[in-house]
């Protein structure tokens, strides 16, 4: 067992492991580290803990010091350089003519780099904007090109359920998602309804996917016969997978009728079909580039 502890050095990053060797550290406590991007001002997310070897990359780098009111201040400091740093890599990219957006600049804690990220629809040659940044910030520059995905978790928004987006707030890393999981809780196959603002599946269709697989397991589907607990049989009309009920097509008396069943007043044998989606031509079309998309996603964030 080792001890360590959880550090970040963005809202939502990746939590990252670090020795804290004698230090009286704290969550919410900030610190100064040495990562390979060189020394940075991180924030303690969790409170020292012993965790299995095979948990922590090797080796594990030790904390430098906890930080004072000089590293608070520099830190401030660079938060107002990197404003100045973004306008003028703007002004740099429209006299380069170059056709990328520029999405964040970040300083190291020790300004020996300035890093830009920015997306772009190909691949950009952006050595002469480099060597102009260079000569303009004295230090070493680096570009790096992120996914919309990311180029979101940075920016952050407000999601469609009217809550500050998951990526941007509490979800340290992406998740796969996939259509499957939307039709696994009876939501709307519309992709305007099930993608979030970055284009791309809503990652909260991960959040409940292994609750709605337990769930559904007791359930039939729709246009399944079952046999129910008052001696009819009938063809399954509708589900309604939290509350477990089902509502049933039953004949009685030459008539056909709709009746409200518990999951275990009913008895089928499920079949594993392939499912029907009831989506017009172009909606599918849209569905299946989305699927393509994420699948991509799924791989770059990897």
């Amino acid at each position: 067992m080792i001890k360590v502890i959880g550090v970040r050095f963005r809202t939502a990053g990746k939590i990252y492991f670090f020795d804290p060797l004698d230090f009286e550290i704290k969550r919410g406590d900030h610190i100064i580290v040495e990562t390979a991007r060189g020394v940075e001002y991180g924030t303690v997310v969790c409170d020292p803990k012993e965790v299995e070897e095979d948990q922590v990359v090797q080796p594990l780098k030790p904390v430098l010091r906890v930080a004072n009111p000089k590293d608070d201040e520099q830190e401030k400091n660079n938060k107002i350089k990197e404003r100045e740093a973004f306008k003028i890599c703007l002004e740099k990219i429209r006299k380069h003519e170059l056709d990328m957006k520029l999405i964040d600049a970040e300083y190291t804690f020790d300004n020996n780099k300035v890093l830009f990220y920015f997306t772009a629809d190909g691949r950009i040659d952006f050595r002469e904007l480099v060597k102009d940044l260079a000569s303009v910030f004295k230090t070493r520059i680096e570009l790096r090109q992120i996914g919309v995905r990311d180029e979101t978790k940075i920016l952050g928004g407000i999601g469609g359920c009217g809550r500050p987006l998951c990526c941007h707030t509490h979800l340290s890393e992406f998740v796969p998602v996939s259509i499957k999981m939307a039709k696994e809780q009876n939501l709307s196959l519309n992709p305007t309804k099930i993608s979030g603002v970055c284009g791309r599946l809503m990652c909260c269709l991960k959040h409940e996917e292994e609750t709605y697989e337990e769930l559904n397991k007791s359930l039939p589907n729709v246009g399944d016969f079952v046999n129910c607990s008052d001696g009819v049989k009938g063809e399954v009309h509708s589900v309604n997978v939290l509350r477990q009920l089902v509502k049933v097509i039953v004949e009685i008396n030459d008539e056909k009728e709709i009746r409200e069943y518990r999951a275990d007043q009913l008895r089928f044998k499920r079949k594993f079909k392939k499912e029907k989606m009831d989506v017009h031509d172009k909606e599918l079309r849209e569905l299946e580039k989305l699927e393509k998309q994420e699948k991509k996603s799924n791989l770059d964030d990897n």
